[in-house]
């Protein structure tokens, strides 16, 4: 069973291996999905991190639809990965109609190998799973990360199960979004899936004494600088534990 966090920040990082985690997925911006993050940021968890490190390749939040722009930085992104001697990287390109642009995906593709290649979870925003499955194949990802074209994965594991049967082995199938103790053990033991997507997201309050406490999230209502995101490495260990007991079913 491999073990994949995502995670927002170096220390969420640090933990996830801590945890005993395989591999993470290193984003920013967790309020609008994951974005590409910096590369002061990658440079850091690439240098104190042993297990493997897959870049979210994403220059903004919103749909997955991106013009020549917003492709170019995608390029330039890899490119920079590449330098950083990272594992994979993480992207997906959707046509406006609802289908995979396979195109510019392969283009993508065949820039990063060989780093490993992920679909994420525009996969789950196209009109078709599974002619998008066939287009991801087409195009060379080597997985596709997955809540089934539902809002949590637990509710997607009979699509999730399906894709998982109709790839054979052509492409990884890897369940993700609203995994969590309660619902492991389920979506692991219905799909078959070999690997999962969580967060085990946890918080910490700042060390700050001093404390302006009429500005939140820098006058967004959003958030609080006084309460930091990070990883739980006693959730990662529980939950390999009930992933593995399941798969073991």
């Amino acid at each position: 069973m491999t073990i994949e966090i995502v995670v927002y920040n170096i220390e969420s990082a640090r933990k996830a291996q801590e945890g005993g985690a395989d591999r993470i997925e290193l984003c920013d911006n967790p309020g609008e999905g994951g974005t590409t993050p910096s590369y002061g940021t990658i440079e850091v968890v690439r240098q104190h991190v042993s297990l493997d490190v897959f870049v979210m390749i994403r220059p903004r939040g919103g749909d997955f639809h991106y013009d020549s722009y917003e492709f170019h930085a995608m390029k330039r992104d890899i490119s920079q990965c590449q330098k950083l001697s990272v594992d994979g990287v993480v992207f997906g390109i959707v046509n406006p109609d609802g289908t995979i642009d396979k195109k510019r995906c392969k283009e993508l593709i065949d820039k990063a190998r060989p780093l490993k290649v992920t679909c994420h979870r525009a996969f789950d925003m196209t009109r078709d799973p599974f002619e998008a499955l066939e287009d991801c194949i087409e195009a060379g990802f080597d997985r596709i990360l997955t809540s089934g074209h539902q809002t949590q994965a637990v509710k997607g594991i009979d699509l999730i199960t399906e894709l998982i049967k109709r790839a054979n082995g052509r492409i990884a199938i890897m369940p993700g979004s609203g995994v969590n103790e309660n619902t492991v053990e389920e979506i692991v033991s219905k799909s078959g899936a070999k690997e999962i997507h969580f967060s085990a997201t946890s918080s910490r309050n700042s060390a700050m004494i001093y404390r302006n406490e009429k500005i939140a999230g820098m006058g967004s209502d959003e958030g609080s600088e006084f309460k930091l995101r990070t990883v739980d490495p006693e959730r990662v260990k529980k939950m390999r534990v009930l992933a593995e007991k399941a798969a073991g079913r």
